[in-house]
């Protein structure tokens, strides 16, 4: 198989979910959400936290995740639900459908599915509560405030 072509099918399964849990039948739109989100979520959590994601991340979604990153300043001091929305609503720009908070919630749920529960606890319990509450997580329970 070409191993392009193996890596877009592994790409595409990961849209392929965005558009189930947003619901959407629009393939760039999920596209768009799945980058908006975790390029958000990737500026709150730690450099190393991110790696660690990433790593999980098939390589083209890693690609997107990685776009246009600067790790100096990370994580952004984001501590409440509205400022982690705003920061997703400007990675979803120029587009401003769906809600952030459908992307968000569409996010985790793709990544529980995609990525090990190891990882996603880890993820949720580096984010403040408010923020981890998004991602209607059992770990969520162990959030710092």
């Amino acid at each position: 198989m070409d191993p392009f072509k193996k890596l877009n099918q592994q790409a595409l399964a990961w849209v392929k979910d965005m558009m189930t849990e947003l619901p959407t039948p629009d393939p760039e739109k999920a596209l768009h959400a799945l980058r908006a989100g975790l390029q958000a979520l990737r500026d709150r959590l730690t450099v190393d936290e991110a790696a660690q994601l990433s790593a999980q991340l098939p390589l083209v979604i890693r690609g997107m995740f990685f776009e246009g990153w600067d790790p100096s300043g990370k994580p952004l001091r984001l501590r409440h639900k509205a400022e982690f929305l705003e920061l997703v609503r400007e990675k979803y720009l120029p587009r401003r459908d769906p809600d952030p908070e459908r992307v968000v919630a569409a996010l985790f749920r793709v990544l529980s599915r995609r990525v090990s529960g190891g990882e996603i606890s880890d993820v949720v319990m580096s984010l403040p509560r408010q923020i981890a509450e998004m991602a209607d997580w059992d770990a969520t329970i162990a959030a710092t405030d």
